[in-house]
């Protein structure tokens, strides 16, 4: 971690409680978790990196490039979509891409082949591939497994929030072994507007019945991040493109890092 990266919004005694997304868990009250900085140890990202804050009392994941190495599956469906059209698959390209969901990579798509009037069927394209790959190659990310198994141990409430639809989301995570691993799995046909809206996040947070403003997210992308913070979450950005610039309020390189486990409470 860079010691002077800027932070975007840390946690602050005055970050308002947003109001409950109406869901499946609509009926039941939340529980919500108290972690308001004392007066004289406000919640700064410094505090909780240094483990001198309360831990979180629940946790909300990414997949794509955060909890698996699917980009590279992206990376290759994408490619194979570009070369059908006779067109190279760039970096820039990919940029466009990253954390994008089904509705918002349409437009994109279009612009980027020049098809204006075919976004929607150059993203249903896209996503027939990347399903196929994904459930043949997808990994987890370095230190996803041990990460989530400390948590598991922990009994710290854990989800996954993801813009892939959840047929995707899925057949990630059933090829790794964390198909059951998390008390709340949503993809971004589970709501109803993919990030940057706040959405998946704070159904998620509902779901698990916690305040957002006392859980922490884990990203990839600069709509995960947006997305999340809009949730009024504090947010740990891990970029898996290279190149991507992640407005985090911690940014890091990898889960494997020490200031990870700090924030979620775990010892590294």
């Amino acid at each position: 971690m860079t010691a002077d990266r800027p932070v975007a919004g840390p946690v602050t005694a005055d970050r308002p409680v947003p109001a409950p997304v109406p869901g499946p868990a609509a009926d039941c009250p939340p529980v919500i978790a108290d972690i308001t900085p004392t007066a004289d140890q406000p919640a700064t990202t410094e505090s909780l990196v240094a483990g001198d804050s309360p831990a979180p009392v629940a946790v909300v994941f990414d997949n794509d490039g955060l909890l698996l190495d699917t980009e590279p599956c992206w990376t290759a469906a994408q490619a194979a979509l570009f070369r059908a059209h006779g067109q190279e698959f760039t970096l820039a390209a990919k940029h466009a891409l990253v954390g994008t969901s089904p509705v918002t990579a349409a437009p994109i798509l279009a612009r980027l082949l020049g098809q204006p009037d075919a976004g929607q069927k150059l993203s249903a394209d896209m996503y027939t591939r990347a399903l196929a790959e994904i459930s043949a190659g997808a990994e987890p990310r370095p230190g996803a497994l041990e990460l989530v198994a400390r948590l598991r141990a922990a009994e710290m409430p854990i989800a996954v929030a993801s813009n892939a639809p959840r047929a995707h989301l899925l057949a990630g995570l059933r090829r790794v072994g964390l198909r059951h691993a998390f008390e709340v799995i949503l993809g971004v046909d589970d709501v109803p507007r993919p990030k940057p809206a706040p959405d998946l996040y704070l159904a998620a947070c509902e779901r698990l019945s916690v305040s957002p403003v006392a859980a922490i997210a884990l990203e990839d992308s600069p709509p995960g991040v947006a997305a999340a913070q809009a949730a009024n979450m504090f947010v740990i950005g891990i970029p898996s493109v290279p190149g991507v610039v992640l407005a985090a309020d911690l940014v890091v390189d990898s889960l494997t890092d020490v200031a990870v486990f700090r924030v979620l409470g775990l010892e590294p």
